[in-house]
């Protein structure tokens, strides 16, 4: 008897040790990879144990809930709003890790007439001819709004112009209340129920590269990085590309 009470008691102190190792990983990220990132979650979870739990949220919201003093253990946004974040205080410098890199792309309704964007020129008359054009508020927006001044038809487009945050643009394309739609790639991917068109012309697309932050208030540092090493293994690279990404590292 007093054997068992040992073996039990072993046990529930095991049981207890490795629940402790248990971590919830909170993570802040942008939409631009969600399918390729969501397609590793389950493996992880189930392999370590610990759980991830991820808020999707557009980038000048992420930004103003941790500016507002919102903490996340990991932040997944553009480089560039990272370094913001960093001169902040609110993300470890030396955690800054490039994760991906996405273009700008091009969707529109299933079954319509796909423009010529092979070219500057061409992609100049696409946008001119659509009736109207969504764009979000996120790095490819940003980005937009200053190559549409470069090509000299900002006040032509600003009628039908419509900027969207809080759903894809391929949602609000899908929906018919944009004929044109412009966004990162695996965002305009992500949306079955449009037609891809294709990726800006080379020489004005704008790459964004997404990367991992560490908020300086983390919970459990190690879980963290481990949940990285998933994400940058060999394993991640067929799910990152197959969302119109291609990694970072």
């Amino acid at each position: 008897m007093k054997q068992f009470i040992r073996i039990l008691l072993s046990l529930t102190l095991l049981f207890m040790g490795l629940h402790c190792m248990a971590s919830e990983i909170k993570v802040i990220a942008s939409v631009a990879f969600k399918e390729a990132y969501l397609a590793m979650v389950p493996e992880f979870e189930q392999s370590s144990s610990h759980k991830v739990t991820t808020l999707w949220l557009p980038t000048v919201e992420i930004m103003n809930r941790l500016k507002g003093g919102e903490v996340a253990d990991m932040v997944v946004l553009s480089s560039s709003s990272l370094e913001e974040l960093v001169k902040l205080g609110k993300v470890k410098a030396s955690s800054l890790q490039p994760y991906v890199k996405s273009g700008i792309g091009i969707g529109m309704q299933k079954g319509s007439v796909k423009p010529d964007i092979g070219s500057t020129q061409a992609l100049k008359q696409a946008l001119l001819n659509a009736k109207s054009v969504a764009y979000s508020t996120g790095p490819s927006g940003v980005y937009l709004v200053s190559l549409f001044e470069k090509m000299g038809i900002t006040q032509a487009l600003a009628p039908k112009l419509k900027i969207i945050q809080g759903e894809p643009v391929g949602a609000v394309v899908e929906r018919g209340e944009a004929q044109i739609g412009l966004q990162q790639i695996p965002e305009i991917l992500s949306v079955p129920g449009i037609d891809y068109v294709g990726p800006l012309p080379a020489d004005v697309q704008s790459i964004t590269v997404f990367s991992f932050g560490v908020h300086e208030r983390v919970n459990d540092q190690a879980a963290i990085q481990a949940w990285i090493k998933v994400l940058k293994s060999d394993a991640a690279v067929p799910h990152i590309k197959k969302f119109g990404l291609d990694p970072a590292w």
